[in-house]
């Protein structure tokens, strides 16, 4: 009996022992890397041939590469907005708008890491643009940016700046991710916020050949026009997307260099998809389909590819769950952990659905009305729902004179069609509308568009043959548009549920309005 009471007092103390060592498990560091506008298709893991990404590359390859991650919006404010709260920006008020105000109560998950013991850093574009609290005093807006702190903010000089082109902006993200580990995080675990501000457009025009590009290797979507200026012009754009990995190589190398690469969550994504006509303020695949690559060798086997649909509302609790943290003055978070599947302990589901929506994006239409869409994507399906029909996907096309605000421009003159960025792409277009061959490609960027279109992306990557009116389509188009409402529905989309299902358009937006005709 004595010799049982002293095998159950081991074994009790053992298993004491050891729960006290999972709860004191070392908590991860991570590096959340987000580009600003650039859609999944173009890093080098995925395929393309006209741009270098060594350092996405890398997570992907020794982590998790999801090669269908849809954003929460394909605009840059809800979709970071959906990234921090794990909830889509239909479910977060003005604060998943565009360019309108952040409020207290949507806290963010960074918010809940800085309270947990993380140290928590920024450099470049974080959840922006939102106007946020101008004093501590305010009752209702958030003060600083969701995404967490800027604690320096290093510029290059004339004697180190070695940026590729002139429309890359002048901020050092890497000393400033240097500067936090140095100075700012101590023995803390950390979260860091690398937000580059590109491949947001201007670019520089004709930097790609300084950098040795060639026109014959760029692949041109099916909906852009396959010229030279269009191809130059992705160019210039993925010398940008490289400036953002070069930036981001240096980093993993810091952090290796230090040994805390195998202790850091490594998260590579962008907020929303390419600065092109019918890309970037589109609920299509080059607009929503964003890259994310995600590295922890500690515990999550790497080398693996997951085709399952995921989504940004997932990330939120992602990331909780691994820095054993407990979201307590969050909103309810929507999304779920995908901890288990990144550990390979469950297996993806490709049969998932996953969803996404956009409002206004920049002032584009008559008193700053926006395009209202919503979208699901379920196997190889994608279904848009174009709330309002009636309006113009891109923005208006036609605009005050900005000198005489009581005359209007002619027809597609000015800053018309404003959703789509202004470029060498865009001006191709406005200025061959009258082409042959040239003018489907105006209609597939700004012409109204059907109130659903569905897609078939195993056989259309680009997402331009609208095949909801086949017959043969129907049972997939309206099981699809069931899943859509019943999300949206259970998510309290004021679109589907009221009362107000105008409000999105109420929102004001702190930014620069212009002024168009009454449609």
């Amino acid at each position: 009996m004595r010799q049982l009471k002293v095998y159950f007092f081991v074994a009790l103390f053992l298993a004491i022992h050891l729960c006290s060592n999972a709860g004191n498990k070392k908590r991860p560091n991570v590096l959340f890397a987000i580009s600003d506008d650039q859609t999944f298709a173009h890093t080098g893991f995925a395929g393309c041939t006209f741009v270098n990404t060594p350092a996405f590359d890398r997570i992907a390859g020794e982590g998790i590469y999801f090669s269908n991650c849809y954003a929460g919006s394909p605009g840059c404010a809800p979709s970071r907005s959906s990234i921090v709260t794990g909830r889509y920006p239909w479910q977060n008020e003005q604060s998943g708008q565009h360019a309108s105000s952040w409020m207290k109560k949507y806290v963010p998950f960074v918010d809940e890491l800085a309270d947990n013991g993380y140290a928590v850093g920024r450099t470049g574009k974080g959840v922006d643009p939102f106007r946020y609290a101008l004093s501590a005093k305010d009752s209702l807006w958030r003060v600083g940016n969701a995404g967490g702190t800027l604690h320096s903010e290093i510029s290059y000089d004339e004697s180190d700046d070695e940026r590729f082109a002139t429309g890359i902006k002048n901020m050092n993200y890497f000393e400033d991710f240097k500067y936090f580990l140095d100075s700012v995080r101590q023995d803390k675990p950390f979260f860091f916020w690398y937000g580059a501000k590109e491949p947001h457009r201007g670019y520089e025009k004709g930097s790609w050949k300084q950098r040795g590009k060639k026109l014959t290797d760029v692949q041109v979507p099916k909906f852009l026009p396959d010229n030279e200026i269009i191809r130059g012009d992705l160019l210039d754009y993925a010398v940008e997307i490289e400036w953002f990995d070069l930036h981001l190589q240096r980093m993993l190398e810091h952090l290796e260099k230090i040994g805390e690469l195998e202790n850091t969550i490594v998260i590579v994504t962008s907020d929303n998809g390419m600065p092109f006509p019918r890309a970037k303020a589109n609920c299509y695949e080059y607009g929503a389909h964003v890259p994310l690559a995600i590295r922890y060798p500690k515990d999550f086997p790497g080398n693996r590819v997951v085709n399952a649909p995921a989504s940004f509302i997932n990330l939120a609790p992602t990331i909780l769950e691994m820095c054993q943290t407990d979201a307590k003055n969050m909103q309810a978070i929507t999304g779920k952990s995908m901890v288990k599947l990144l550990e390979n302990k469950r297996k993806a589901n490709e049969n998932t659905a996953v969803f996404s929506g956009r409002e206004r994006h920049t002032s584009a239409r008559y008193q700053n009305w926006g395009y209202p869409q919503r979208v699901i994507r379920k196997g190889d399906y994608l279904l848009v729902w174009n709330v309002k029909p009636e309006r113009w996907p891109a923005g208006a096309p036609q605009t005050y004179d900005t000198k005489d605000t009581t005359q209007l421009k002619e027809m597609y003159q000015g800053t018309v069609f404003a959703d789509i960025d202004g470029s060498p792409s865009k001006s191709f277009l406005l200025n061959e509308i009258a082409s042959g061959e040239t003018n489907s490609f105006f209609r597939l960027a700004c012409e109204k568009r059907d109130e659903f279109e569905l897609f078939d992306l195993s056989v259309d990557e680009s997402s331009v043959l609208n095949i909801i009116d086949n017959e043969a389509n129907k049972e997939i188009a309206d099981q699809l548009k069931r899943e859509l409402i019943r999300e949206l529905v259970r998510t309290n989309d004021p679109r589907v549920v009221g009362p107000d299902k105008e409000i999105f358009d109420s929102y004001k937006r702190y930014s620069k309005i212009r002024k168009f005709p009454r449609p």
